[in-house]
């Protein structure tokens, strides 16, 4: 952008016709024009739903939302495919001019995220919609994926080595901030699916202690490991001047000095956001009656689970430059600590929704029995 061709170069493409396709190029390279495409044709498919379905499906307004985002999730999995080297010629404008850093490899990790794992839950929630069942935990789970990604996505741009690139479509990106808190809020609102429990099964469960629950106590050692993980890659990112820090980030995780800036932005969220949600995990492991762990242990697994995907992608891609790619020799310490980083969250959501009786508020039940137990 702005910077004329070298000696040799035209600006066109090799197939181009001198005189005829050339206007062709320059118009598309516009990142204005660009960005107002992206939103007909947006605004095109929105048309096309609604009059193809006739409304009937429009009663729940987040179906329209999951066959967009489907959508855009296709484009999604063609980037990442043209970036690595799979097809050509479908995208490479549209990134080159528009969103460069979705070259990066956090980019192209995000990407496939989309394309793969946000697209199969956009179908599969499509598809509850239709058959008018309860999608609420895949909507939970989705509304923490795209928002890690989102937020670790705008902002490591917003602070990054390609904070000067941005351009007009980088505004395409704020739908996916606003709707998915809108849609969040409705997902919230959702019934939960009670479980058919007696009052008396649940005093029964909630009444155990830790002890008598042996999967609960791993959990709660899992994630006493995983908040200190938390916290000790928080303080490498910050530059904590300690020998194990600065060992970590050049030995083990030289990602982390990514100048992307994502990587950081990823550790100081995992700090400041998903390290008190761990400490909660454990007294809600610990006490009964914490009715808001289920539903919130599903959000949290998604973010995490993203965030890793991308993480780990990203430390091992080969778009990342050489001196912060991982170290050949740590490399599975490196996949199994950010595995089982990643595994810690979906085991306690699988725990949450398996069994939650120990989750539900308390009953009269529980209240008496827990009475004659003291």
């Amino acid at each position: 952008k702005g910077v004329s061709p070298g000696p040799g170069e035209t600006g066109l493409h090799p197939l181009a016709v001198p005189g005829v396709l050339e206007p062709i190029p320059l118009f598309c390279s516009s990142p204005l024009v660009l960005m107002l495409t992206g939103v007909l044709v947006l605004a095109s498919l929105i048309s096309i739903i609604f009059f193809v379905s006739g409304g009937s499906h429009f009663q729940d307004p987040l179906f329209c939302v999951f066959v967009v985002f489907s959508f855009t999730s296709v484009v999604d999995l063609i980037i990442s495919l043209e970036e690595d080297g799979y097809i050509s010629g479908f995208v490479e404008v549209y990134v080159r001019e528009g969103e460069p850093y979705l070259r990066t490899a956090h980019g192209i990790m995000i990407c496939y995220w989309d394309g793969i794992i946000h697209y199969g839950l956009y179908l599969a929630m499509i598809a509850a919609i239709g058959q008018r069942k309860s999608y609420r935990n895949l909507g939970l789970f989705w509304l923490g994926s795209l928002m890690m990604s989102i937020v670790v996505f705008l902002l490591g741009n917003l602070i990054g080595k390609y904070s000067s690139d941005l351009s007009p479509a980088f505004l395409l990106n704020l739908p996916y901030v606003l709707i998915p808190i809108w849609a969040g809020v409705r997902l919230f609102q959702q019934p939960k699916a009670l479980p058919c429990l007696s009052p008396e099964k649940v005093a029964e469960e909630q009444c155990k202690r830790l002890y008598q629950r042996p999967q609960d106590m791993g959990l709660v050692l899992i994630l006493l490991l995983t908040a200190a993980f938390t916290f000790f890659r928080g303080m490498v990112v910050l530059d904590c001047p300690a020998d194990s820090c600065f060992e970590y980030i050049y030995q083990h995780e030289p990602y982390l000095r990514d100048p992307v800036a994502y990587p950081k932005v990823q550790m100081l969220i995992y700090m400041f956001y998903v390290l008190p949600f761990f400490c909660l995990c454990i007294y809600g492991l610990v006490l009964p009656g914490c009715s808001w762990l289920p539903d919130w242990s599903l959000v949290f697994a998604g973010a995490i689970a993203q965030a890793q995907f991308s993480h780990l992608g990203s430390s091992l891609h080969a778009r990342t430059p050489f001196p912060y790619q991982t170290p050949e020799d740590v490399w599975w310490s490196f996949l199994l600590t950010n595995v089982l980083y990643a595994l810690g969250p979906q085991l306690l959501a699988y725990r949450c929704l398996r069994c939650p009786a120990f989750f539900l508020p308390a009953t009269p039940a529980s209240l008496h029995v827990g009475k004659k137990h003291q």
